[in-house]
């Protein structure tokens, strides 16, 4: 006894509306699996402790302070030999015309 498809596909109708799924006759990839999914941006923010305080937060909160910070300090100077020795970075454009001037010199 074979069940005509018109009948099969409102029987669809009626479970997809009954249990709150999509209806998808043909069964074309819409990519539901995947919407319906937990997101995991809290799960991932949870699994890495809060940050406390940086230095950078310490000499923004207590200005008057003197502070010496050894990493910057050290980065700052090893910038400076670089552009000494010529292999810093280039300086950035400011407008269009510029950046044509800089080509032009490469060239």
């Amino acid at each position: 006894m074979a069940v005509a498809r018109n009948r099969v596909v409102d029987l669809m109708k009626v479970q997809c509306r009954i249990f709150n799924t999509i209806f998808n006759p043909t069964g074309e990839r819409l990519g539901n699996k995947v919407l319906r999914a937990r997101l995991k941006g809290p799960a991932l923010a949870s699994y890495y402790p809060r940050r406390v305080a940086t230095f950078k937060d310490l000499q923004n909160n207590y200005p008057e302070w003197q502070m010496y910070n050894e990493k910057e300090e050290d980065r700052l100077e090893h910038i400076q030999v670089l552009k000494a020795k010529g292999k810093g970075a280039p300086k950035k454009k400011r407008t269009a015309a510029e950046g044509k001037k800089q080509q032009k010199r490469r060239k």
